[in-house]
């Protein structure tokens, strides 16, 4: 082989290799074009642990995680700064039970340095009132803030005892001192405040003064409308214990035949 012949081999595998790199250059390019662009994410302030109802938010309790800029929660922080106070300032505080994990939201988290009371946990027109309990008429103390009850006033004495219910579906928001919606240890307590209508409210004040009230936990998929229920008296109880009485026996009639003449007559002898 020449040396004429070696150059033009050699110029053309360079050709080719070089048409082959800007071949797959190009296909590489296009393919990063039409690959789908990954939505924007945006960093999101979420509980690193569960924060409880009036618990100050620190440092530790906070974190965040990447979230689709589009799908981003309406009320949440994007940055501490909005939520940890200056040096020496009061700290904003949670108005409501936060899990680990969830966004922090405006609506349930306070101003720097104000007060959280269960004032802030109530329904729009709605009030929070007192019931006096004992470890008999409060389910033996499993009852917890968070809770649905229903209150039965008992009044009366001897046979015209009597039982009414006279609220339905009440929110328990604390109990004595308590209003922690995470707490499930249960304890004797001596009040628990519902949350009630101002209707509902007057009913339980007469209720506490006529008589005795007693609660009873309703269950978690309990319909949440009322269902109207009739009082119950003493009576009524025992007229559904008592044993269907037996058939008096058939009274043995006895007679006594007298003769006169020749007439003769029965008579009975009582």
């Amino acid at each position: 082989m020449n040396f004429s012949s070696l150059l033009s081999m050699i110029s053309g595998l360079a050709l080719a290799g070089g048409s082959a790199y800007v071949a797959k250059d190009y296909l590489d390019g296009q393919t990063v074009a039409n690959s789908p662009v990954g939505p924007a994410l945006v960093e999101v302030v979420v509980a690193s642990q569960d924060i409880a109802f009036g618990t100050a938010l620190t440092a530790q309790s906070l974190t965040t995680i990447s979230w689709p800029a589009d799908a981003r929660p309406a009320g949440t922080f994007t940055d501490y700064g909005a939520l940890l106070p200056d040096a020496g300032k009061p700290p904003r505080r949670a108005r409501r039970a936060i899990a680990q994990g969830e966004p922090i939201r405006a609506s349930k988290i306070s101003n720097f340095g104000e007060k959280v009371t269960i004032v802030q946990t109530l329904s729009p027109d709605h009030r929070a009132m007192a019931i006096k309990v004992s470890a008999e008429t409060a389910v033996g103390g499993f009852v917890t803030p968070g809770d649905s009850v229903d209150v039965l006033l008992t009044q009366g004495r001897g046979a015209d005892l009597k039982t009414v219910t006279i609220l339905q579906n009440a929110r328990v928001i604390g109990v004595d001192q308590d209003a922690n919606q995470e707490t499930d240890k249960p304890g004797v307590a001596r009040t628990v405040t519902v949350e009630v209508t101002p209707e509902e409210g007057q009913r339980l004040a007469l209720a506490q003064r006529a008589g005795t009230l007693s609660l009873t936990l309703r269950n978690l998929d309990a319909p949440e409308e009322e269902v109207p229920l009739d009082s119950i008296g003493l009576r009524d109880v025992l007229r559904t214990l008592q044993p269907e009485t037996e058939a008096a026996p058939e009274r043995v009639r006895k007679t006594v035949l007298i003769r006169r003449g020749t007439e003769v007559s029965e008579t009975e002898i009582r």
